[in-house]
């Protein structure tokens, strides 16, 4: 058989689940009548919402005896973690740009790593239909692209395909209005080169997915590098050491037949197969036969930089929303992601009640949270805290913090808020170049501790115009002291419905983040002070009604300013140490982690006299 792996790289909207859906029917993969939803590619829901690709997925379509395998690639640093492994399983990549928009910066990241790794791609402008399209310049950017990310000639000699995902047709130049997608199966075919295995030699297999299934347990995927799996065939687990991390047997093997795994009997050098039966073996890890002890090369699973700690929520208002409360359910659902997601490491608390989470950023800890209140958890969530390390090796000794390279698009114009934002936050600019069309790029290099919460303000300094790349550089000595946020907060000192009267008086004191009728509780944060204390409120405080004065039809006419409603991002930058979210499956609160004033005095005199 012969065999074809390639990758696909698009943005949001740039049409690639549309054309991947088109590639299915016409390579005879679906009916011409069987209803599709979009699965293949951003199929959970966060991923469409947010518009990025969070997990990656397999696919294949046979094209006239040769069978294409399609890998899907996250495009968000903090999902990057996978993403060299995952492009160490394939041997060309489709790189589509939307024929108006052109390559945009969720794109780069991959683009990036797929030409460090010599791969050679095949550029695809889609939407050729559109009215507003622009094919020759769009091609131009791409080509500007490829030699900012130090493109080789060969890897600049790429075909250019132009295409209508959303009409099904393709071809060699940008006039083409009818057809079909042909010219892009005969390029993949004869542009993307088999795989370079070893047929004839041991089984070895690199993993670099995991994924679990509730009745088969570990579900590992990767390419097999040499030899033939078969079924029940003795294999073992080795880690990038050579160390044997386990042996047992290939109790199940599958490989990917358009959106579905397939169970087979038998699997070749070159392809991309998932393998059941071991229980400890990860992604890194090499799958082969018990005779081989040599591991194959494999990039180790980058360390965690960002912790948070997962607590049972105890507010009083604990268990209204969701119906997975208790520590025990917790603690089950995250030893479960733990195992599917490598990047994610869970240790619990001495107490039992809390866990902390480590990851690989904000967003991807962000999405856990989400992935969690939809599946009706709730729980306390504290400030996210870089992980250090104990420097001792190094040159100054000492502690050690993760620093991350930034990469910034700017408009020139905010060019300078930026660089003395990113200064305050101890990051040192590392280059500044014009990026061409009135922007400028900026690179950092920064503390991680530093950009903690600093995306939302970014995007408000750039007017929203402004890209931010991120991406783990070196741990490197502590950089000392960062200012956090400036401003008190605004706490209810009372239980029960914030009154209209009482805000209206309190909007003097701060901004506000709840409206009138808003059921509150004592240790509720309700706004932010103006001044840097923090400060105790009556928000359910009413008219007092006297014959002089009584409820009449001015009391009515309270406006309140609307109040500022945070996301669940936004939240979580938001708190101090003192502070959590309270995350429930219908609200985002922030209180403080002692409710009672008095905890809260003592508490903090402890921190003081410490």
């Amino acid at each position: 058989m012969k065999l074809r792996n390639v990758a696909i790289i698009a943005h949001v909207d740039h049409g690639k689940t549309t054309l991947v859906d088109q590639l299915f029917r016409q390579s005879g993969t679906f009916r011409d009548n069987q209803r599709v939803e979009e699965r293949a590619m951003d199929s959970n829901d966060l991923e469409k919402e947010r518009g990025i690709t969070i997990l990656a997925k397999c696919t294949s379509v046979d094209w006239h005896g040769t069978h294409i395998n399609i890998v899907d690639t996250p495009g968000h640093a903090d999902f990057g973690a996978e993403v060299e492994r995952i492009l160490s399983m394939v041997d060309g990549v489709i790189l589509l740009v939307d024929a108006a928009e052109g390559p945009m910066p969720q794109t780069k990241f991959v683009t990036g790593k797929a030409l460090a790794l010599g791969l050679r791609p095949i550029v695809v402008v889609n939407k050729i239909d559109r009215p507003d399209a622009r094919p020759a310049e769009v091609l131009d950017e791409v080509f500007e692209l490829f030699i900012n990310l130090d493109a080789s000639d060969e890897q600049l000699d790429f075909p250019t395909l132009y295409a209508s995902g959303r009409a099904g047709y393709a071809g060699l130049t940008d006039d083409v209005r009818s057809g079909d997608l042909t010219p892009l199966f005969d390029t993949i075919v004869s542009h993307v080169p088999a795989p370079t295995t070893d047929p004839s030699g041991e089984f070895r297999m690199r993993t670099t997915l995991l994924d679990r299934d509730p009745f088969l347990g570990r579900i590992l995927t990767g390419r097999i590098e040499g030899g033939r799996l078969d079924v029940n065939m003795p294999i073992k687990a080795i880690d990038v050491n050579g160390n044997v991390v386990e042996e047992g047997r290939a109790t199940k093997v599958f490989a990917f037949r358009g959106l579905d795994r397939v169970p087979v009997d038998s699997a070749e050098a070159g392809e991309i197969v998932a393998i059941a039966g071991l229980v400890k073996a990860t992604v890194s890890n090499t799958i082969a036969e018990p005779v081989v002890t040599e591991p194959l090369p494999a990039r180790p699973i980058d360390p965690p930089t960002l912790a948070m700690s997962f607590s049972v929520n105890d507010s009083p208002f604990a268990g209204r929303d969701g119906d997975k409360v208790q520590s025990r359910v917790i603690r089950e659902r995250l030893e479960r992601e733990a195992e599917g997601n490598v990047a994610i490491k869970v240790t619990m608390s001495a107490d039992n009640d809390s866990f902390e989470v480590a990851g690989r950023g904000e967003l991807q800890l962000g999405v856990l949270i989400e992935t969690l209140r939809r599946e009706g958890f709730e729980l306390s969530i504290s400030r996210p805290r870089v992980l250090f390390r104990d420097g001792a090796d190094s040159e100054s000794g000492g502690r050690e913090e993760p620093f991350e390279t930034v990469v910034v698009d700017v408009d020139d114009e905010f060019s300078g808020t930026v660089i003395d934002k990113m200064a305050l936050r101890k990051a040192e600019m590392t280059d500044m170049r014009p990026s061409g069309g009135g922007k400028t790029r900026l690179t950092f290099s920064a503390p991680s501790r530093g950009l903690i919460g600093y995306h939302g303000e970014f995007l408000s300094d750039t007017r929203g115009t402004g890209i931010m790349n991120r991406l783990f550089e070196k741990y490197a000595p502590y950089k000392g002291p960062i200012q956090g946020r400036q401003n008190g907060v605004l706490i209810s000192m009372e239980q029960g419905p914030a009154v209209a009267y009482a805000l209206s008086a309190l909007e003097d004191r701060g901004v506000l983040f709840i409206s009138a009728g808003e059921m509150l509780y004592e240790g509720m944060v309700i706004g932010e002070n103006a001044k840097p204390q923090d400060l105790e409120v009556n928000p359910l405080k009413s008219k007092q009604l006297t014959n002089f004065r009584a409820s009449g039809p001015k009391d009515e006419g309270i406006r309140l300013t609307p109040p500022r409603r945070m996301s669940l991002e936004q939240a979580i930058a938001y708190i101090q140490d003192d502070e959590l979210v309270e995350v429930t499956p219908k609200a985002v609160r922030i209180r403080k982690r002692y409710l009672d004033p008095h905890e809260r005095k003592k508490a903090s005199r402890k921190l003081e006299a410490a």
